[in-house]
């Protein structure tokens, strides 16, 4: 290892280690690891704090105001009265419905949907305590099943990487679409049994926002916005949603457009200043920043490249298949995890399990199909994007995070090799 990988790596573990001793306010971590990175010269001040220009950054900031806006309006008082019908009516039932619901709504909007998982945690945050059913309960299941369609209709983006590595490196066999919406299929039922099995396990505390800002919350929303400012912050959050949806074809306008949406419902009356600088600048906005530069850095140091050819070395010509995609899957959706990066590992360790596997004769199909969707796959460590949402808005102590997230990452990367061996053999 040179000598900045080694600088990069202890700076990653004293940011973890301080966010587990819950010493810091939350966020803080990060913003001294970006401090640490420009003082030891592994970073400039503007590598370090490149996570507050962001596209997803500013991207999210901006939507967390519509969302604040949106749950000002009688719509989401709707939504959420039926939600907290079955939070009160508590139980293990009404907590599997709830997941089930989501998984069902994933489907709709595609895997992952910023918009959508913004949606959902928010309006989790806002549901008051009930002993029958508690709201941290629900903020990690919910929160992780809207990267987990029942019924994976929009697979475009992950089929389309997966042909892109397959003929990169030189396989011209052809890939089915439907056996790569059954493979996501195995992972997302893998999921829900897990949620299932996990729901005493789950903590029970008040969520951040429903403990410390319920009240003030509630008292807004006991004044009734008009009808024509309602119709508007709708307007603007369906605008904004869609056009996170459409961000491969929009490019960078989408990034921004739900930033001129809340500045829209700024300027209609629908939030005043305070509350637009309160949700745009949250902790949990910081901590998204603070993080990405500690995942550049780390990337930028050739430690990820350097993991992958050691690997490959290592696993010679032996391996059992199986194994093999075991492994690559756990390095990419690992790595992405740390560096916030899921396509740039993907990009790392995909091509080499695909030539590990074409050099023992084997199809590398299914060994590139798991390999791209265990990018987006991780999620173990509140680092990056959904995972430091649901961390933040769930103030959960990270051992609490990891009694849920870390049994799921294996069940779920467990179910998708499966998966991929079996519907594509090797």
């Amino acid at each position: 290892m040179t000598t900045q990988m080694i600088i990069a790596l202890s700076i990653l573990i004293l940011m973890i280690v301080l966010i587990m001793s819950d010493k810091l306010a939350f966020g803080a971590p990060p913003l001294l690891a970006c401090l640490l990175l420009v003082v030891t010269g592994l970073s400039t001040v503007q590598e370090a704090f490149a996570g507050f220009v962001n596209p997803s950054v500013i991207m999210i900031a901006g939507f967390m105001v519509v969302m604040a806006a949106l749950q000002k309006t009688s719509l989401i008082d709707k939504v959420k009265s039926s939600m907290i019908t079955l939070v009160d009516k508590g139980g293990y039932k009404s907590y599997a419905l709830l997941i089930v619901v989501v998984m069902l709504g994933a489907s709709l909007v595609g895997s992952g949907a910023t918009g959508y998982y913004v949606l959902i945690l928010s309006l989790v945050a806002t549901i008051p305590y009930s002993k029958k059913l508690p709201t941290s309960k629900l903020m990690m299941p919910l929160g992780f099943a809207t990267n987990h369609p029942l019924i994976p209709i929009n697979v475009a983006l992950h089929f389309g990487v997966t042909i892109t590595v397959l003929e990169t490196a030189g396989f011209t066999g052809k890939l089915s679409m439907v056996k790569f919406s059954l493979m996501n299929v195995i992972m997302s039922i893998a999921f829900l049994v897990w949620c299932l099995i996990s729901y005493r396990l789950l903590p029970d505390h008040p969520v951040a926002e429903a403990s410390e800002e319920n009240k003030a919350m509630n008292e807004v929303a006991s004044t009734k916005m008009v009808a024509w400012k309602e119709y508007c912050v709708v307007a603007a959050f369906a605008v904004s949603v869609i056009c996170m949806m459409l961000m491969n074809k929009l490019g960078n306008a989408a990034y921004v457009i739900p930033g001129l949406a809340a500045a829209f419902v700024l300027f209609i009356g629908a939030l005043d200043f305070k509350e637009v600088r309160d949700n745009m600048g949250a902790p949990v906005i910081i901590m998204m920043a603070g993080v990405i530069g500690v995942a550049d850095a780390l990337a930028n140091s050739g430690f990820t490249a350097m993991v992958g050819k050691n690997v490959a070395n290592a696993l010679g010509n032996n391996m059992n298949p199986f194994i093999i995609i075991l492994i690559f899957a756990l390095l990419t959706s690992t790595c992405a995890t740390f560096t916030g990066s899921n396509m740039g590992s993907v990009y790392i360790f995909a091509p080499i399990a695909i030539a590990a596997c074409m050099s023992l004769g084997l199809n590398p199909t299914a060994a590139a199909a798991a390999v791209v969707v265990s990018g987006w796959n991780g999620g173990y460590m509140p680092i990056d994007g959904m995972p430091a949402i649901i961390f933040g808005m769930g103030k959960y102590k990270l051992p609490q995070f990891w009694m849920f997230t870390v049994p799921m990452y294996f069940i779920r990367i467990l179910a998708l090799c499966i998966g991929a061996v079996v519907l594509f053999p090797m």
